[in-house]
């Protein structure tokens, strides 16, 4: 399972509303563009071409979850769409592991850790991630004097899920398919 910190904040997901039942490819190819400026309007602090939304990168998207997860457009991407489906839990949670990793107080990491117990791993709990209940228990034991890797398990399960079930989703999914699209509509014009 790779370890990465990612930053960027949830985008809006109103560009997702599209017309499920037909194919208004016109409609599509506006949502892509939308998408791609709101993409490039996020990390637009910096102006070097290598910060720019490429053709190249986003087909490195389809290579593997790591590889899309890697990318701030990729991850801003996946996590756009998983809110539209309303099933962000997962990476949600593998990203605030990720953060959870890097603390260094000991009080801070079991006032953090009871935290993300209580929104990601209780049964119940507003944003609960889909695993077994031999994890969750233990995860509940551990809690009580947590460690940088009491959330490891759960972590790996949840990744797994993502990658064997929203990632191929994600691949398939218009939206993806129409930004694609979009860039290589772009390329061609420009080259």
């Amino acid at each position: 399972m790779p370890s990465l910190r990612v930053g960027g904040g949830p985008l809006d997901t109103d560009i997702f509303n599209m017309d499920q039942h037909g194919d208004d490819r016109r409609h599509n190819g506006n949502i892509g563009k939308n998408f791609m400026c709101r993409l490039q309007c996020m990390f637009s602090h910096t102006s070097s071409s290598e910060s720019r939304l490429s053709l190249e990168d986003t087909q490195q998207w389809s290579q593997s979850l790591e590889r899309l997860l890697e990318s701030k457009y990729g991850l801003a991407t996946f996590r756009t769409f998983l809110k539209s489906e309303f099933s962000d839990e997962n990476i949600e949670f593998w990203l605030t592991c990720e953060d959870y990793k890097k603390i260094k107080s000991s009080f801070r990491m079991s006032s953090r850790a009871k935290k993300i117990y209580e929104q990601f791993i209780k049964a119940e709990s507003p944003k609960e991630i889909n695993i077994d209940h031999h994890t969750r228990e233990q995860i509940k034991r551990s809690v009580k004097a947590p460690t940088l890797y009491c959330f490891d398990d759960a972590q790996k399960i949840v990744y797994g899920l993502m990658e064997r079930d929203s990632y191929p989703r994600f691949l398939r999914s218009d939206f993806y398919r129409t930004l694609l699209e979009n860039l290589t509509a772009d390329a061609t014009a420009k080259g």
